[in-house]
């Protein structure tokens, strides 16, 4: 038989409509249950369709934003755990376009591999949902690509987009901070999705670590302490804005308070924060003594303990203390807004979590 009389099927290039059928039918419910009265559509239509109320807005604005979970994708293949990195994805996407006010509406994710395993893609999906769920956003959509040659085998990419509405006279941009205002900053969780690449290099090349080892002075394994889900701060933040006079919020993502903190500052103004003000978490003095990583590149790369900042007057300061004894939750009052040419003045000395115990 000559080549030119071969019958070549799709699945011989690679690629099996079939597994993504499989993974398709175990997702849906997973996907169903995040749906809100507002979806319109089942899943497996070509265009998700959301139907917007805005009766309850004068002046109604969309905020949406993109992103992606970064090399902590390389810990879940590492690990064969993948039901988190969806949290994370969601979580990450939540909290960029709370920083403007924003509650969620809908997510859409897109998820990419080399060869379809839908026991991989069923985890991957029911991260994203209960990301969904605690967000009170509807997952009403994705894509999955299946592209051989494209990955290496167990690898894949995810990526998703999050569309949110916010009243126009309800945007915080940050443009009322005021010399004087008080910066309180939220609790971490860990690394959250920024800072994985250094983490990884100092974990598995310089301490010689494998990921079911503990982690010295952490008390936890290093998966357990590198693959903690990213927190969404939006159910708590939506109490205290409905409270407190909230003059701007930053996400502290990759480039830590260093660089995040300043895209919300008004001309003519800087931050003080006080390094002093809380216990950072040991993790990240793990990273810092093994990895020899100066303090100022440590406060570059990684949030230190503080996942999310918020600017309030300091006569809101008793008010937010009952909001957030209302709401059992940590926060620190980090810094002040001050003079300067926004950027971030450090003061004070860390101090890390005693692990001696």
């Amino acid at each position: 038989m000559t080549d030119e009389h071969l019958s070549l099927k799709y699945s011989d290039s690679g690629v099996s409509i079939d597994a993504a059928n499989e993974a398709l039918s175990s997702i849906k419910e997973l996907v169903k249950r995040t749906f809100t009265e507002n979806v319109l559509c089942d899943i497996g239509t070509f265009g998700a369709m959301f139907q917007l109320d805005v009766k309850q807005f004068s002046d109604p604005v969309l905020v949406s934003s993109v992103d992606g979970v970064g090399t902590k994708l390389k810990l879940a293949f590492m690990t064969g755990k993948h039901d988190t990195v969806g949290i994370d994805l969601v979580s990450h996407c939540v909290n960029d376009i709370l920083v403007q006010g924003a509650r969620p509406l809908f997510f859409l994710d897109y998820f990419s591999v080399g060869k379809l395993e839908p026991a991989v893609a069923i985890e991957v999906v029911r991260g994203l949902s209960a990301g969904c769920r605690y967000a009170a956003c509807a997952l009403i959509g994705g894509e999955t690509a299946e592209m051989p040659d494209m990955y290496q085998p167990g690898e894949y990419d995810l990526a998703g987009t999050i569309v949110g509405i916010v009243d126009r006279s309800r945007i915080v941009d940050g443009s009322a901070i005021r010399e004087g205002d008080v910066i309180v900053g939220l609790p971490s969780t860990g690394l959250h999705t920024n800072g994985y690449s250094l983490a990884r290099k100092i974990c598995f090349e310089v301490a010689g670590l494998k990921v079911t080892d503990e982690m010295p002075g952490v008390g936890r394994s290093v998966a357990e302490a590198l693959m903690e889900p990213h927190i969404s701060y939006a159910k708590l933040m939506q109490l205290v804005m409905s409270r407190v006079d909230v003059r701007g919020m930053a996400h502290i993502t990759g480039g830590g308070i260093t660089d995040n903190l300043p895209r919300i500052l008004p001309e003519g103004l800087g931050a003080k924060i006080d390094l002093s003000s809380w216990v950072v978490p040991p993790l990240f003095r793990f990273l810092q003594e093994k990895g020899n990583v100066a303090e100022l590149e440590m406060l570059h790369t990684f949030n230190m303990g503080q996942g999310f900042l918020f600017v309030i007057a300091e006569d809101q300061a008793k008010r937010l203390q009952e909001t957030m004894d209302l709401a059992g939750q940590q926060y620190t009052f980090v810094g002040r807004i001050v003079a300067g040419d926004k950027k971030v003045q450090y003061t004070g000395e860390m101090t890390y979590a005693d692990t001696s115990n």
